[in-house]
């Protein structure tokens, strides 16, 4: 039996941190850098083909919560993506961004509603036992979250939080 664990870090904050500045999002009230953190996964289990990661906050006052960023189709040789890998340049050719709830398809940092406590924000590593997910130019995270769910071998998370005063 495969005793190694699926794991995901960041350099960038540990889980439980406050988000610092410079992963919030700007605009709507918030004045971040929007640069999304370094990521880095381990131990995935064996038969993964690719990897998918998500940044959720399940507090956001919609149904859904907010989706604030989706990558999938990351190659299963990859197991870290850099600091503000949010662009076309840094990260994988065959890696896609999903639409975020902000509208675009790029990592859209923290920026819940003022005078709201502060948010959690889930930061998710898929392994799947698929080498490419086919969706839609138009696909949002909330659209497939059903399918990484059942394509996943396994998934790992942290949590970390933002609010603002």
């Amino acid at each position: 039996m495969d005793t190694q664990s699926f794991t995901i870090h960041s350099t960038s904050f540990n889980p439980g941190d406050q988000v610092p500045h410079h992963y919030v999002f700007n605009g709507m009230g918030c004045q971040g850098n929007n640069v999304s953190p370094e990521l880095e996964w381990t131990g995935e289990p064996e038969g993964t083909e690719s990897f998918a990661i998500t940044v959720h906050d399940p507090d956001a006052p919609t149904e859904h919560g907010w989706w604030h960023w989706s990558v999938i189709n990351i190659p299963k040789h990859v197991h870290k993506l850099e600091e503000g890998a949010s662009s076309k340049e840094k990260l994988p050719s065959e890696a896609v961004e999903l639409f975020t709830d902000y509208g675009d398809r790029h990592y859209g940092g923290p920026c819940p509603p003022e005078g709201d406590k502060p948010h959690r924000y889930v930061f998710t590593v898929y392994a799947l036992k698929r080498k490419h997910l086919d969706v839609s130019n138009k696909s949002k995270a909330e659209d497939i979250k059903r399918k990484l769910e059942e394509w996943s071998l396994d998934k790992a998370s942290f949590t970390a939080q933002y609010g603002r005063h």
